[in-house]
């Protein structure tokens, strides 16, 4: 069971980061505006993508080490810490990613944030508020320790969706028994 996990959590943490890495050096070269929106569901498509591999995972151990069966539980803990090897790949990949490759992404990021604060028309007030939050923020995210907490709770709810209805889909309590009786 061990090997299936870590097989699963390797491979979907593999994707998930090559597609993340790829799409934010891409979009941090790039010259003019970013489109910040595509650029989120683009990532959340490609984690996604990369936790089809839980369902994956679930469903081998469950046809080939445990006979066909499988509980909630059992389904959702395989799921989960297959989510969790993944999300940690992802954390780790965009932590070396921004701090040495990508250390003005959240200076980009605020800026286009305060961009489209203004031309919406918002008030003095409220972009004088705004901005300073996010300077705050940008402080805050500099702490490896922070950014890898905003870097969870960003991947992990998808992990957990993806593992629930996986979970759900999957279980199988008892073999389904067809007796045939030939005449």
């Amino acid at each position: 069971m061990k090997k299936n996990i870590i097989i699963y959590g390797l491979i979907a943490g593999a994707v998930v980061s090559v597609l993340m890495l790829s799409s934010v050096n891409y979009l941090s070269h790039c010259e003019g505006n970013v489109d910040y929106n595509t650029s989120m569901l683009i990532g959340y498509a490609s984690m996604l993508i990369a936790f089809s591999l839980v369902f994956v995972g679930i469903k081998n151990y469950r046809d080939k080490y445990n006979g066909g069966f499988i509980s909630f539980g059992k389904a959702f803990s395989i799921g989960i810490v297959i989510v969790l090897i993944a999300s940690t790949i992802y954390v780790l990949a965009w932590l070396i990613d921004y701090f040495f490759f990508i250390p003005d992404f959240m200076d980009k990021y605020a800026s286009h944030m305060l961009s489209e604060l203004k031309a919406s028309g918002a008030s003095a007030a409220e972009i004088e508020k705004q901005t300073t939050e996010m300077a705050n923020f940008g402080r805050m995210y500099q702490n490896p320790f922070f950014n890898a907490l905003m870097t969870y709770a960003e991947i992990l709810p998808v992990g957990l969706i993806v593992t629930l209805i996986s979970s759900l889909i999957l279980k199988r309590k008892e073999a389904s028994i067809n007796y045939s009786t030939e005449l």
